[in-house]
């Protein structure tokens, strides 16, 4: 139970806390931003309003708002409150937190809610220690995920569990944060002005986080002398560059956001843009992607989606591959703009991917197929039978007409060729050729 002691040392640590911590939402109508999940007539609006919450996970990227949502619910709750970090946290807290709400379940009734941050840093045998818990109702757990966790969290949790997702906050919603906290007393308390070039700077920085915005406006103030509520001191956009130099966009190597921008950086040079390819691979480099992960997704690029159109693009990103492993960063970053720049601009082609995929399917699914007698290998008694291999080199332009296929499949069954690059060159040279040969 709380104290004046304790009233008195919470006061004492939110002076001193981070302008993101001390302006955390005490209601739903102060929660800024996710229309959709705690709009009107939302579940989770719902839910929460008449205290009738049920085990949710909270799932989206930093700076969304799910650690506000769970104080929200701590603030307006009957129930207790119980937190566990999943990044210091052990079993050994949630058996803790879990026999206790046990207890006060049997004794008074009171329910538990448990908010465990960053759930999906436990490991699959520290989640399985929440599912008896949570299946029975002993407690009701609140996740809050940055990964996706249906990938990420026990599918039995998930199962017992509602998943509700949070998006990055839009230009104004963010721009909506900051001027409550420079008006808040909470806040800034109106010491702080802020130009409109400042707040556009700290917008764009802040790229839908809305803790990143709050922290580049506390920087900003910090290399500022405070003003009064009635001669508040001015933020310039010049401060905000000052306090922070380099924007960081949101970007994790080993997550979906690193599967979403290599799959945008594909795509944009399949769909032969140049000026998408760079903008997407340059978002890998500044996040610290392994610019060999990079160059072998490009080298795959080169025959799934150019091909034969141009079969050069497999010796250009074969060098960028080598540049990435010999010489790395920065300077390999060029070489993989070079290469990303060739790929989107090359003729496109998928029919060596298609083709392969045909002809193993055939293999898998179709047939058991002989080879053709004249095809096979001479090196046994009896080959004399096997009839007559005609070799191509002893006819007019190396080439005759000649079954190679197995019995059952027909030319064109397999390689379809794109009308694009040196593959249809080739195509109607060789139909050329062999109509001159007959």
């Amino acid at each position: 139970m709380d104290t004046l002691f304790t009233e008195i040392e919470n006061e004492a640590k939110m002076q001193v806390a981070p302008l993101a911590v001390r302006m955390r939402p005490r209601t739903l109508d102060e929660v800024v931003g996710q229309a959709e999940a705690i709009g009107e007539d939302s579940w989770l609006r719902s839910a929460i309003e008449e205290d009738k919450l049920s085990s949710v996970i909270l799932f989206g990227p930093a700076g969304t708002g799910k650690t506000s949502l769970a104080h929200v619910i701590a603030e307006t709750t009957k129930a207790v409150f119980v937190e566990v970090s999943a990044v210091g946290g052990t079993v050994s807290d949630l058996r803790r937190e879990i026999d206790a709400a046990e207890k006060r379940l049997a004794l008074t009734g009171a329910r538990t809610i448990l908010f465990v941050d960053e759930i999906h840093r436990f490991n699959r045998s520290q989640q399985d220690a929440l599912l008896h818990a949570v299946e029975n109702r002993t407690v009701v757990l609140v996740g809050a995920t940055t990964e996706n966790p249906f990938f990420e969290v026990n599918s039995a949790l998930i199962s017992r569990s509602r998943v509700v997702e949070l998006h990055s906050l839009s230009d104004s919603e963010i721009a909506r944060l900051i001027e409550n906290a420079l008006t808040s007393e909470r806040g800034l308390a109106g010491q702080y002005h802020l130009e409109d070039d400042a707040l556009a700077a700290i917008v764009l920085l802040a790229g839908g986080d809305g803790r990143t915005a709050l922290t580049t406006l506390e920087l900003a103030a910090s290399m500022t002398k405070p003003g009064t509520a009635k001669k508040p001191a001015v933020i310039t956009a010049k401060t905000v560059q000052k306090a922070t130099p380099h924007r960081s966009l949101p970007y994790d190597k080993d997550k979906d956001m690193h599967y979403d921008v290599i799959s945008a950086f594909i795509k944009s040079m399949r769909g032969s843009d140049p000026d998408a390819a760079l903008y997407w691979l340059a978002r890998m480099i500044d996040g610290g992607e392994d610019p060999k992960f990079i160059a072998r997704r490009m080298f795959i690029a080169a025959s799934e989606d150019i091909g034969n159109a141009d079969p050069q693009a497999l010796l250009v990103a074969a060098a960028a591959f080598k540049s990435a492993e010999v010489i790395g960063y920065p300077e390999c970053r060029i070489n993989l703009a070079q290469a990303a720049i060739y790929l989107a601009l090359a003729p496109k082609s998928n029919a060596a991917e298609a083709g392969i995929d045909a002809a193993l399917a055939e293999v898998r699914k179709g047939k058991a197929r002989a080879v053709p007698d004249h095809l096979r290998d001479r090196h046994r008694p009896g080959s004399e039978n096997y009839g007559d291999y005609k070799y191509p080199h002893s006819f007019p332009g190396g080439w005759v007409d000649q079954q190679y296929l197995p019995d059952g499949l027909e030319k064109g069954c397999f390689f379809h060729p794109s009308p694009r690059g040196w593959e249809a060159y080739r195509i109607e040279a060789t139909s050329r050729d062999r109509k001159s040969s007959e």
